[in-house]
């Protein structure tokens, strides 16, 4: 019995440590593939298709100043006030989805960041709880700048397309520096569901989309941070 405790304690004690040490290098060293850009890859071979991954990690300041903006004003414009969890919207989504037919989400970046870059696709109890936990480590060891720098190189943007950089190459043919107002806000428009919704051509729902996130951003104002971002 006491052999068992022990084993267990190891286990839980390699679990926070390994998980910190994997949090705390992540604050210095750039995000070059996570957990969904592999399990895409793996479906694109199991369909048949020739496996691509269009990705490329660049700094905040080599971003347009309005992307993190625009993300901000569609994903989560709460996301310099809150620790990591929006509680309020939580409630909204709970309250809401008692009604729809199709679940309404209520996570903000920090906890999408999370996501991507530690954990898979899903929404058991044992993964959703691995979110918290992660997204509790960022917020208390990376800060709000760093958490926007892997979520713009982190994030789906298209098909096989993750990151800023990509998505202006692909869909724009720029880069991140020199993607306009306009352009992020389309981006912004399609995360919800970027498979589904192309930035470099754009529905109408987009467009109108599009068209809030501006107002958005306008209300919002600028993100504090993006004074130590080229411009």
């Amino acid at each position: 019995m006491k052999r068992v405790r022990r084993i267990i304690r190891n286990i839980i004690a390699f679990f926070f440590i390994s998980t910190i040490l994997s949090v705390l290098l992540y604050r210095f060293v750039p995000v070059y593939i996570t957990p969904l850009m592999l399990i895409r890859y793996a479906q694109g071979i199991m369909a048949g298709e020739k496996p691509r991954l269009y990705h490329r990690w660049v700094s905040l300041e080599d971003m347009s100043r309005w992307l993190p903006q625009a993300v901000v004003a569609s994903e989560d414009n709460l996301f310099l006030e809150h620790s990591g969890f929006d509680f309020q919207q939580i409630k909204k989504a709970i309250e809401e989805n008692k009604t729809r037919k199709r679940a309404r989400g209520a996570s903000t970046i920090s906890q999408q960041t999370a996501k991507n870059v530690f954990l898979w696709p899903g929404h058991s109890f044992i993964r959703k709880g691995l979110e918290a936990y992660f997204t509790f480590l960022i917020e208390q060891l990376w800060g709000k700048k760093r958490i926007m720098e892997v979520y713009l190189n982190s994030i789906e943007m298209g098909k096989n397309i993750y990151g800023a950089e990509a998505v202006a190459k692909y869909h724009f043919g720029t880069t991140a520096r020199k993607l306009t107002r306009s352009q992020c806000a389309l981006i912004a428009a399609s995360l919800p569901n970027p498979l589904h919704f192309n930035s470099s051509a754009p529905s109408l729902y987009m467009q109108k989309r599009k068209r809030k996130i501006l107002w958005l951003m306008d209300q919002i104002g600028p993100v504090k941070f993006l004074s130590l971002i080229h411009i």
